[in-house]
């Protein structure tokens, strides 16, 4: 009874930290540069990215989420206090940021968080995962700010029409898409993409199916563009818009679940609660924050960080949605306000230096530094001192 006592505390704090990722990051960035381009509003976006997330939690959210409960420490299985401790300490901090107006990277603090507490239990740090880990968030605003600079510079060429550039975008999103991977195409327990299920139903190399797959979703993508731009351009953009930043809210539910329910992996087993409904309980939490808290940041990210056109918001979110499926494929947890706020920095310095808040990203970079390492120092001590009383 006890043991059920807290696995239900550790519940509800999970369910805390959904809301406050819904409300903060995964509710806040997806459609952040499209309000900013004002293709949708700040409530309409805060709605549809809230289903997206739940959708996105429960195909993509497992490989992150057992990322976080199991490789993040090493010698030990988090106990329900330290899952509970970990879970109270990052939510509370995210949820801080959410009010205050800045962007928390809830990765940098639920991993700081669940080390922490790892570390107090008597774990051993698992070094190859925080190398993964600190690899993919350095690069992060270096490819997801090159990209994004990058592509706005194309968009702004005046020697290449935007009738060809935009839908030859939409066939790079095309491909991507092919190659992502979803529960419902793989066996039970796993995920797959259209590329390797088409490649296990034909005799043919891999290699050569997934070049053809991808090949015909990036022609499908370019096509459908085309035809919407030819008839209105500036439509045809905004649609373009709006389904990148579907898919990044998607992606978003994928990637930022894992870090609300991963601590409670190691506590499953005695209950055998199959994951995918815990799964769905903390996309549950995400669409919740991203319905009553998400607006506010929305609004912060979409009007504070840089004055957004439709192809700088176009620019920003092709590399946001790379990056985070990347992360959903490889388990690693993310933090999308650093890919969000990285690509949009890179797409406003493509209309020049003017168009981005310097003073504001000190701040934001800052703030997530300081997460990481407020985050890991309070829920170590946090758990020390409960352990003591217990």
């Amino acid at each position: 009874m006890a043991s059920l006592g807290i696995l239900l505390v550790a519940a509800a704090a999970s369910l805390f930290m959904a809301w406050a990722i819904g409300a903060g990051s995964s509710g806040s960035t997806p459609f952040a540069p499209a309000v900013g381009a004002n293709a949708i509003s700040v409530m309409r976006a805060g709605f549809i990215v809230g289903i997206l997330g739940l959708a996105g939690a429960v195909f993509q959210g497992a490989n992150v989420t057992e990322a976080v409960g199991q490789e993040l420490i090493r010698g030990v299985t988090l106990s329900p206090v330290a899952a509970v401790v970990a879970l109270t300490t990052a939510a509370i901090l995210v949820a801080v940021g959410v009010f205050a107006g800045y962007p928390i990277a809830t990765a940098f603090t639920v991993t700081g968080a669940v080390v922490g507490v790892g570390l107090a239990l008597g774990g051993d740090p698992a070094w190859a995962k925080y190398r993964q880990i600190a690899a993919l968030w350095v690069a992060t605003p270096f490819l997801g700010g090159g990209i994004a600079y990058g592509t706005a510079r194309l968009l702004r060429n005046e020697g290449i029409p935007e009738r060809v550039a935009v839908p030859a975008l939409a066939g790079v999103v095309g491909a991507i898409l092919a190659n992502v991977q979803f529960v419902f195409l793989g066996p039970a327990g796993e995920q797959d993409s259209v590329v390797t299920a088409v490649g296990g139903a034909v005799d043919a190399p891999l290699l050569a199916v997934r070049a053809g797959v991808s090949l015909a979703f990036a022609a499908v993508a370019a096509l459908a563009l085309w035809v919407d731009i030819r008839s209105n351009g500036e439509r045809g953009q905004r649609h373009f818009l709006l389904v990148l930043g579907g898919l990044v809210a998607f992606s978003a539910g994928g990637s930022q679940v894992g870090l609300a329910i991963g601590p409670l992996v190691p506590l499953l087993d005695p209950f055998g609660l199959p994951i995918v409904a815990v799964l769905l309980g903390g996309g549950i939490g995400l669409l919740v924050g991203s319905w009553t808290g998400a607006p506010r940041m929305i609004k912060a990210l979409s009007q504070d960080y840089s004055s957004l056109g439709p192809r700088r918001s176009i620019a920003a979110l092709i590399p946001s949605f790379a990056i985070a499926q990347t992360a959903v494929f490889f388990g690693i947890p993310v933090s999308f306000n650093e890919i969000i706020v990285s690509a949009i920095v890179g797409s406003g310095y493509a209309a020049g230096n003017s168009a981005v808040s310097k003073e504001k990203m000190l701040k934001t970079v800052a703030a997530w530094v300081g997460s990481l390492v407020l985050a890991l120092g309070v829920s170590y001590g946090a758990f020390a001192a409960v352990d003591a009383v217990l």
